[in-house]
């Protein structure tokens, strides 16, 4: 997952950086609303809202107007109530004052990517290679034969099938199937090998080494 921090102060972003990076996000940094607007596309922006070339809850209007699937966390000073108001108002999902710790911020992270994920419209069949699923009735076909599932497991391959052929980071497949980042790594491999097994063809869900998995669209 792909967290922009737009953050002017080079000490706070990096610290920030650190500690998003070694809990699985790929973090890029802006430091100006400029860097911000033309940054790589992102699953989630924490924006502080005091910035040396503009106000950042212009930015956040503007995010917003560009995406309504974003996920938007203002992470500011600014503790007022009607800049928390203001801030939710223009379209931020969350808002988190300063100091805060990693723990809250973490779960605030999830909590909004969850919201997003589950605001998204979801596709009703999906095919990737020989693997069809029927994502309404919760059913799984593979060359046209029937494969029983846990519910897990069916989670698990729904993560990898939103994007057939992209390798999915594990915390992006923990979020999906257990709604946390904190769980256990080891939980989605023993899910995968299982998957594997059912599938019929260890070559349909690849790891991806220090990544994740991919299911084969092929």
């Amino acid at each position: 997952m792909r967290i922009l921090l737009v953050e002017d102060d080079r000490r706070v972003a990096a610290a920030l950086s650190s500690a998003l990076t070694r809990r699985g996000y790929e973090v890029e940094h802006a430091a100006t609303v400029a860097a911000a607007l033309s940054a790589a596309p992102c699953d989630l922006v924490l924006l502080d809202l005091t910035l040396p070339d503009g106000d950042g809850t212009d930015l956040c209007r503007e995010l917003r107007r560009r995406s309504n699937q974003l996920g938007i966390i203002a992470v500011t000073a600014r503790g007022e109530e009607r800049d928390r108001v203001l801030g939710l108002r223009l379209g931020a999902d969350d808002y988190v004052v300063k100091p805060f710790s990693m723990v809250e911020l973490q779960a605030r992270i999830e909590a909004v990517l969850r919201r997003a994920a589950n605001a998204a419209p979801e596709r009703h069949l999906i095919e990737a290679g020989t693997v069809r699923i029927d994502v309404a009735a919760r059913a799984v076909t593979v060359e046209g034969r029937a494969v029983t599932l846990t519910r897990k497991e069916f989670d698990v391959l729904l993560s990898l099938a939103r994007q057939p052929g992209v390798a999915v980071p594990r915390d992006r497949i923990l979020l999906d199937a257990w709604g946390t980042t904190w769980a256990d790594r080891h939980t989605v491999e023993v899910h995968v090998g299982s998957l594997r097994g059912k599938l019929g063809d260890p070559r349909l869900v690849e790891t991806v080494r220090g990544v994740g998995y991919r299911l084969r669209d092929a």
